[in-house]
């Protein structure tokens, strides 16, 4: 009941012989082409500088803040779901 059943076996040839190149184009010998040349990385003084404020430091502290206190109060609650539904099924 449980052994494999395999298909049988195909009654195709084993090996078709494949048709010879017909050459009908004479080759053309390619020369590889050279790859360009790297771009030379923009100096410092062109880069746009980011500037901290005290007002936009503690705006993204905050934020951050307040980030980590809702995904951690998220993974908490799944926990303790986890935990209910584990207590209820151990006690039924």
């Amino acid at each position: 009941m449980f052994t494999p059943k395999y298909p049988p076996p195909d009654t195709a040839p084993a090996s078709v012989p494949a048709p010879a190149p017909t050459p009908d184009h004479t080759p053309v010998n390619l020369t590889p082409a050279q790859a360009p040349a790297p771009a030379a990385p923009a100096p410092a003084s062109n880069r746009p500088t980011i500037q901290l404020t005290p007002g936009t430091t503690l705006a993204l502290v905050g934020g951050g803040t307040a980030v980590v206190l809702v995904v951690g109060a998220v993974l908490v609650s799944m926990l303790l779901a986890v935990a209910i539904t584990g207590m209820s099924i151990a006690v039924t």
